[in-house]
């Protein structure tokens, strides 16, 4: 049987509710008033958690990509500066973390470079996610194991071999989660391939998970049917905002949708054994004449 891990006070594997995670990533735009009213939105519609992403610029922008220039809604400006003016520093993490815990909704963070990892620490996160652009930095992966908390792994972008040979370095661990996605926002109905979540569960003995980035959410529901124990979906408060995430995420009343359709086929599936359900009785003794 896969290994269970826990996350905040809730176990997420087989035999588990799903785990439903709102990612704000940096659909806030740098407002941190943003920020907080996607909290709230995500805490309404019922999910379990709410994710940033945290990056040092510096370090993570490519050295040929920092002075491209970009159109924003603050200007013409270098990608660089883009990326530093999108991102939240010690004040708005404070804040962040003290509203989840006034509505008791789990957060925590995808983390892109050493550097930031140092910095989450400062708040006890529940768990870190490694994005699928950091599957390759064992380094990195190396300090977020020897600390121990929980991880979330995403899968995007990689092949199996790469995969396999990142989740080697998870030998001995059993706080880890992989999630299956795929990594074009909005991503195309035909690469999904949702498929892929019950070969991961057959190779790999952790819990395995689904980060959706298609419009709409069916494929994230049925993703639960085929296993998946946590499903993560971008949040924005609208899709027609700026930002390159907010095309391939879901608006608060459709993030509660999700929560309802997930919680619906968690009770639909059952346990694969066939029986004849005291409310079928009547009907039995009303409509069958050859018992």
């Amino acid at each position: 049987m896969a290994k269970q891990v826990k996350l905040g006070n809730r176990l997420v594997g087989k035999g588990q509710p799903t785990y439903i995670v709102a990612e704000i990533g940096i659909n806030h735009n740098g407002d941190l008033e943003i920020a907080k009213k996607m909290i709230r939105a995500a805490s309404e519609s019922g999910v379990n958690a709410v994710k940033f992403q945290k990056r040092t610029p510096e370090i993570c922008v490519p050295v040929a990509e920092q002075t491209k220039m970009r159109d924003t809604p603050w200007g013409y400006m270098t990608y660089l500066d883009y990326r530093r003016r999108v991102e939240f520093g010690e004040k708005e993490y404070q804040e962040i973390d003290a509203l989840c815990k006034e509505l008791g909704i789990d957060w925590f963070a995808s983390v892109w470079d050493e550097d930031s990892i140092d910095f989450l620490e400062g708040f006890n996160p529940i768990a870190y996610k490694i994005p699928s652009a950091a599957l390759t930095d064992h380094e990195m992966i190396k300090k977020l194991i020897s600390i121990g908390r929980p991880m979330i792994l995403s899968t995007g972008m990689s092949t199996m071999e790469q995969i396999r040979g990142t989740i080697a370095l998870f030998e001995g661990c059993d706080n880890l989660i992989i999630t299956h996605t795929t990594s074009t926002y909005p991503c195309d109905p035909e690469e999904l391939n949702l498929m892929m979540i019950p070969k991961l569960i057959e190779e790999f003995d952790f819990p395995i998970g689904y980060s959706g980035h298609e419009v709409g959410l069916i494929p994230s529901v049925v993703s639960v049917a085929l296993g998946a124990c946590l499903v993560e979906r971008h949040l924005t408060l609208d899709r027609a905002m700026w930002g390159t995430d907010q095309a391939a995420s879901v608006e608060p009343v459709g993030m509660a949708r999700l929560v309802k359709y997930i919680r619906v086929t968690e009770k639909s599936l059952g346990d694969g054994v066939k029986r004849v359900y005291d409310k079928e009785l009547p009907i039995l003794a009303k409509l069958r004449r050859v018992k």
